[in-house]
């Protein structure tokens, strides 16, 4: 059964100026949602729920498109979040069927929602190593208390996540142990041979140019999409999944993420940031010039 969250005052996203503030809407973490999505999709549940009612494979690019409005909305969505989050639940409340162990799944059932939004958490904190600096460790409480502040936003109860760090891992491990598998939107979501339509958004002159020059880029992109994937994924969740990984990759990977982490920071603030994520930084700024304070 789904459960419903508990009516009263909308819960409020993360704080501005915090660690999820800083990351998700850095362009960064856009290499770090394909490991997430992969994590996510390899709960037979949930995999099966992506493989029989998603359109990521007919209209891959809106629906990543919808995705990540929808998280820049939990962080920086203001009043806009708490109705984001109740918009997806009445998305998700159509959608059951039968996973692949045989068992009948719904999307909103506790464990299923939960593990969808619990996989944000190892794999921000294993690609900021990578891709930004490693957390400290105060650095990681505070993102995990955060990020259970998103959940509430999407209407996950606190008695379904752990509420400490010291419950998350064990409870990150027991998952990885007793259900994780390479689903068939898993195999997708790695694949370099799969098709992929051109991209269908932006102005009508790049689109066309996209679309001519489609059958060249596709390949590169598709190698480069499960290099990322798999490289920015948590170890432990990698190899539960059975993902190879070789020491040339990781080797390839630290030199591609250290170019990252030297050319990012320096770039201005419209390139460096997604859309919300610099509306609300600018609205902050301007909030704190208001009222006297110090420059955010």
């Amino acid at each position: 059964m789904s459960s419903e969250p508990a009516r009263g005052a909308d819960p409020v996203p993360p704080p501005p100026g915090g660690v999820l503030w800083s990351l998700s809407g850095d362009i960064r973490a856009l290499l770090m949602l394909p490991a997430a999505l992969t994590l996510q999709v390899a709960h037979p549940a949930v995999g099966a729920g992506v493989d029989e009612h998603s359109v990521f494979r007919t209209d891959p690019w809106g629906r990543g498109e919808r995705s990540l409005r929808s998280l820049q909305l939990w962080v920086y969505g203001g009043e806009e979040a708490a109705e984001e989050g109740r918009r997806l639940r009445r998305l998700h409340r159509t959608i059951q069927g039968t996973d692949t162990r045989g068992r009948r799944y719904h999307a909103l059932s506790p464990a299923n929602y939960a593990w969808v939004h619990a996989t944000g958490f190892p794999v921000y904190q294993h690609g900021a190593r990578y891709l930004v600096r490693p957390l400290t460790g105060a650095q990681e409480r505070a993102l995990y208390r955060e990020w259970l502040q998103v959940g509430r936003i999407l209407g996950i109860h606190d008695r379904d996540m752990p509420q400490t760090i010291e419950e998350f891992w064990p409870y990150f491990r027991k998952v990885l142990a007793e259900e994780i598998e390479a689903t068939a939107v898993v195999e997708d979501l790695i694949a370099t041979d799969r098709p992929v339509p051109p991209p269908d958004r932006g102005p009508l002159p790049l689109r066309l140019l996209l679309k001519v020059l489609w059958p060249v880029l596709l390949p590169p992109l598709a190698r480069f999409r499960r290099f990322v994937t798999i490289g920015l994924m948590p170890p432990e969740a990698r190899e539960a999944i059975g993902l190879e990984w070789t020491d040339e990759q990781e080797r390839a990977l630290r030199r591609f993420c250290g170019v990252v982490r030297r050319v990012v920071p320096v770039l201005p603030e419209r390139l460096r940031y997604l859309p919300y994520a610099r509306r609300a930084r600018a609205a902050r700024r301007a909030a704190v010039r208001r009222g006297g304070g110090l420059r955010a």
